[in-house]
């Protein structure tokens, strides 16, 4: 099964797509053109890195929204490879986060997201392996870097909370997960000034390591409560903003 090769480079990005799209409109090209087939291996994380000159982050989401999509799958250890996709296979549920244009879709999306990620924090506190913790960790410290150096880290928040779908070990947390992508974070959508930012992000880190922590003692409900709350508190901040914008 041959490997493929490495992808030329990226062409600039069109107004409105976010990066992890940029990455899946351009495989998904390849693909359908053939330039990767059914069965051959994608380029790795670093290489599509050097391809379209984005983060890992940004690598990673676009991979998880191929999988979602049924185009590639990623087998641990050995890398991700193209999958034949018959005529007849539907397509999969998909949520298309271009369509969350108002605050209020994002509200929605929140509301929705407290179920999904309060049972997946749960779920990974149960079955979380020590290097998926270790993945959270760099996460979060990634974000508090972020907050340090006047950044809103929103690609770094995202990796946590997927990195908490990948520990449950269940594959369709991390396909939802993969879809919602970055434009879900709602701090993309406050407009705030610095000092309220960074209190902003403070009180989000406080709870972040409050859902970390639980997960590291292997406490499901405890995660639950945290992830739930950590949401709630999202979607609360997100409706105050905008009622007094």
């Amino acid at each position: 099964m041959p490997d493929a090769q490495m992808i030329p480079p990226a062409p600039l990005r069109r107004r409105g797509r976010t990066l992890a799209e940029e990455v899946v409109s351009g495989l998904t090209e390849r693909i359908s053109q053939g330039q990767l087939k059914p069965g051959d291996k994608l380029p790795t994380e670093s290489e599509v890195m050097a391809s379209f000159g984005v983060s890992r982050t940004v690598v990673r989401e676009a991979l998880s929204r191929l999988q979602a999509s049924g185009l590639v799958e990623t087998r641990h250890g050995i890398g991700t490879f193209v999958l034949a996709r018959p005529a007849e296979t539907p397509s999969p549920f998909r949520i298309d986060p271009a369509t969350m244009g108002t605050a209020m879709d994002v509200l929605a999306m929140l509301e929705f997201r407290v179920s999904l990620e309060a049972e997946a924090a749960g779920l990974a506190a149960t079955r979380r392996s020590d290097e998926q913790l270790a993945t959270m960790r760099r996460a979060l410290d990634a974000m508090k870097r972020g907050a340090t150096e006047g950044s809103d880290s929103v690609g770094a928040d995202f990796e946590f909370h997927l990195s908490i779908a990948r520990a449950t070990g269940n594959r369709y947390f991390t396909d939802i997960m993969g879809h919602l992508g970055t434009m879900l974070i709602p701090r993309s959508r406050l407009q705030v000034n610095s000092q309220e930012r960074a209190q902003y992000l403070e009180r989000v880190h406080i709870e972040h390591e409050n859902i970390y922590d639980a997960i590291e003692r292997h406490d499901p409900e405890g995660a639950k409560a945290a992830m739930r709350m950590h949401l709630t508190n999202s979607r609360e901040r997100l409706r105050k903003a905008s009622a007094a914008a």
